[in-house]
């Protein structure tokens, strides 16, 4: 059992869970939780290591993850309750985490769905839309440089697994605008003069969204072909980003689900 912070795995596990530049540099980042980790077996993605406490094995449903993580040949390694708390990113640790290799998915030679995050700042907003984003079936979602890291701590967990399977990539905005070249792009915007359910959503299209406090860039806006809007009651100024997003999304979903039947 590792009791000791010092030992070279915990360090660098506080070193990913801390530090954007560590996460970056090592192209690594940490899944936590019993779920999450169990996402990566479903994924086919090992570890490089893994790190747990004695009670997660003596659980059926813990014990049934770290025999499939075995058979994976993944690493696993048993960990004091102390040095499981140092090394979470959460106050109540399920005593459970994963060590892995930030996935890197091929661009799509010809998107008909991009989602373009600008200024979003809020981890658990960014986790959130990406969890929405994979159930909404996007082929990929761009990230500016004003955008919240994808890999901190915080959005893994709200995005649940997205990052296994979706494209997330920062780029900057010559790069953005090649990547989008033949959709029509739209701008989400509270005065926005296009009702969201108005736009042919079953054309070739990236949304572009922007963070609540700052809102998309000027960049984003000189992107932007036309500017779509959720109408909403009177005097309510907007909406949290994430929920916009969905709705927005799914508009997006049941147009292209009825243009398919």
């Amino acid at each position: 059992m590792i009791t000791s912070l010092q030992n070279d795995k915990v360090r660098a596990v506080r070193a990913l869970q801390a530090q954007r530049r560590v996460r970056q540099r090592e192209r690594r980042f940490v899944f936590e939780g019993t779920r999450l980790v169990e996402e990566t077996v479903r994924a086919g993605v090992p570890p490089n290591f893994v790190l747990y406490t004695a009670p997660v094995e003596a659980d059926v449903r813990g014990n049934a993850l770290l025999t499939s993580l075995r058979e994976m040949n993944v690493p696993c390694h048993t960990v004091s309750e102390a040095v499981m708390a140092a090394c979470s990113d959460t106050q109540t640790p399920q005593g459970v985490l994963a060590v892995l290799p930030i996935p890197t998915h091929p661009a799509p030679e010809h998107p008909t769905l991009t989602l373009i995050l600008d200024r979003v700042r809020d981890p658990g907003n960014l986790g959130a839309i990406l969890r929405t984003a994979l159930a909404a079936g996007m082929e990929q979602v761009l990230l500016t440089s004003g955008t919240v890291d994808a890999s901190n701590p915080k959005a893994v967990r709200a995005a649940m697994g997205a990052h296994l399977h979706l494209r997330i990539a920062t780029l900057g905005w010559e790069a953005i605008a090649a990547a989008v070249a033949g959709s029509d792009v739209w701008l989400a915007e509270a005065s926005g003069e296009t009702p969201y359910t108005a736009v042919d959503w079953t054309r070739p299209v990236a949304l572009s969204v922007g963070g609540e406090a700052a809102g998309a860039g000027e960049q984003a806006q000189a992107l932007a072909g036309g500017r779509v809007s959720i109408p909403m009651a009177a005097g309510v100024e907007s909406l949290n980003t994430a929920i916009a997003t969905a709705v927005i999304l799914f508009e997006i979903v049941r147009q292209r689900g009825k243009n398919g039947e």
